[in-house]
């Protein structure tokens, strides 16, 4: 459709942007307000900010927090450049089977990697353990910095690895080999050439992890110690200031916003500042290595993948092992998932059912604004474009602080309930339904319809019996994708949830807080099993396109 869209279409538009308004706007304002209101006075001031930019304890969150930030970006690149690298420009044995693992450690929660390396190398773990009696050094402690930073790589790198890996398929051999002509030896090639033309994916992975890693509430609550950041700081004192002005909450979650937004703004400028471009005439083909060359190559990759898909193995291990209570035992057997269909099964039913309610209200919303995004013209599809990019950039701790401070009061009173947390995870994982349905839809040339329309169709039944039954791919991966962030979610679930609404996220924090290692571990790997096998229809729905996942 040219210009503006037919009279269906812009009705979709309006009830978008009220939905948008409503679940996003709204909230994201009342918290803005709340910032800016005195605790005691409700009077307006900018005091809250002056303690969360002034206080020693909240500058040295937000120095934690960008340190954590730069640390878990720069460990994830320092593993997926080499990743994506070696696989895509050399012959890997198992190439397809790495891509699937870096996958699936993508999408499993970075609580349970967080989790799962405390068992490995916490105070007791068995494999601090066995290292320091095969060497006999004390190895640092898992906590603080170091385990929040090596989560954040492990868990992250994926991003990395795939966005670098599009980009380096896209670049023109002739390219390189020019350079090379030209007595350009390989690092030369590699940071004067190769790098360059893919600068703007391996940016936006950056972006990606660094907004990802300032986000994340449940790494840095298990495995940080001392070490507090912006997003646990916002919970502590959302928590402290429950029943009066979360003023203190607000502020700091402002601050975390605008982090978030002036990353993102200095990423898009350094990518609209470099005009660096090839035209794809042949694609590369990967090189073969030989003897010691390929034996490090493989090592490299296999290490690097591994290494990421451990916490799942061991919390999949510790699941299936004996316990007593919150002790284990020697040998086998299912009873910490005896203990949570017994005591908390409602946890479980809790999670599938309402990710399963809010995904369809997701790809139903979704699939139509994805159509508006891709083939309408006017301002407002822009502007609809451009907002749903806030949800990727608004930490989890934000909007559940928002959705609280939003719908805890009359008109809409709903805190509680598990219609709020159908809310939450509906508005934070619609983008996912968009953007895969506008990338399909952007393939599709839109004549298809046009040649539907001048036999006589309407413009809705062109688009029901022409253009979605083409759309299926696209939109199927992005109801799975918006699943499996859904189920996964813990920060604004911890906000929003109450004792009937509980979902395996929550629990599993609470369990590990709780020393009940047995139970967290069962829970971990139904996720983790429910995750695998989304994964593994994306990959059948999307002809195993690692590209579906970011």
């Amino acid at each position: 459709m040219r210009g503006r869209l037919p009279g269906f279409w812009t009705l979709v538009l309006i009830l978008a942007i009220v939905i948008i308004a409503l679940l996003l706007v709204w909230p994201l304002s009342s918290i803005f307000l709340a910032s800016i209101v005195d605790n005691t006075t409700r009077e307006p001031t900018l005091g809250n900010y002056a303690k969360v930019l002034g206080q020693p304890f909240f500058r040295t969150a937000l120095e934690n927090t960008l340190i954590v930030g730069v640390g878990g970006m720069v460990g994830a690149m320092l593993l997926g450049i080499p990743l994506a690298v070696l696989t895509t420009r050399y012959v890997i044995a198992g190439r397809d089977f790495l891509a699937t693992l870096a996958v699936l450690a993508l999408v499993s929660p970075p609580f349970i990697g967080a989790y799962a390396w405390i068992m490995m190398l916490g105070r007791n773990g068995f494999l601090r353990n066995w290292a320091e009696d095969m060497t006999g050094i004390e190895f640092p402690s898992i906590y603080g910095y170091f385990g929040i930073i090596l989560v954040f790589s492990l868990k992250f790198y994926p991003f990395v690895f795939l966005l670098a890996s599009s980009g380096l398929k896209t670049i023109n051999p002739a390219v390189e080999e020019a350079a090379e002509g030209l007595g350009a030896g390989p690092w030369r090639r590699m940071f004067s050439v190769t790098l360059p033309l893919v600068f703007p994916a391996v940016s936006a992975a950056a972006l990606l992890t660094f907004v990802l890693s300032i986000a994340d509430f449940g790494t840095p609550a298990i495995v940080g110690g001392k070490v507090r950041v912006l997003a646990t700081a916002a919970y502590n004192l959302f928590t402290s200031e429950m029943g009066g002005n979360p003023g203190l909450a607000s502020a700091t979650s402002v601050v975390l916003i605008v982090l978030s937004l002036a990353v993102v703004m200095v990423q898009r400028w350094s990518v609209g500042r470099r005009s660096v471009a090839g035209t794809l005439l042949r694609k590369p083909v990967p090189q073969q290595l030989s003897g010691v060359q390929s034996v490090v190559a493989h090592v490299v990759c296999y290490a690097i993948v591994l290494a990421s898909s451990l916490p799942s193995l061991v919390v999949m291990f510790t699941s299936l092992r004996k316990t007593s209570g919150p002790v284990f035992k020697p040998g086998f057997g299912l009873d910490s998932y005896a203990k949570i269909i017994h005591d908390v099964p409602h946890v479980i039913t809790n999670s599938f059912l309402y990710s399963t309610i809010a995904v369809v209200l997701i790809v139903v919303l979704g699939t139509l604004l994805g159509y508006i995004v891709a083939r309408g013209s006017s301002r407002l599809a822009g502007l609809l474009d451009n907002t749903l990019f806030i949800p990727y950039v608004v930490p989890g701790v934000v909007l559940g602080v928002a959705f609280v401070i939003t719908f805890n009061v009359k008109p809409i009173e709903i805190t509680g309930t598990a219609l709020i947390l159908v809310l939450m995870l509906f508005i934070r994982r619609l983008p996912y339904a968009v953007r895969s349905s506008a990338s399909v839809l952007r393939q599709i040339r839109g004549n298809i319809e046009e040649a539907a329309i001048s036999l006589g169709a309407s413009p809705r039944r062109a688009f029901t019996s022409v253009t979605l039954p083409l759309m299926i791919p696209g939109i199927v991966a992005g109801a799975l994708m918006s699943f499996i962030t859904a189920i996964n979610e813990l920060s604004s679930s911890l906000i929003l949830y109450v004792g009937r609404t509980m979902t395996m996220p929550v629990r599993i924090y609470m369990s590990v807080l709780d020393g009940e290692f047995g139970t967290a571990a069962a829970l971990s790997t139904i996720l983790l099993v429910a995750s695998g096998v989304a994964v593994y229809a994306v990959f059948r729905v999307s002809g195993r396109n690692e590209g579906a996942f970011v």
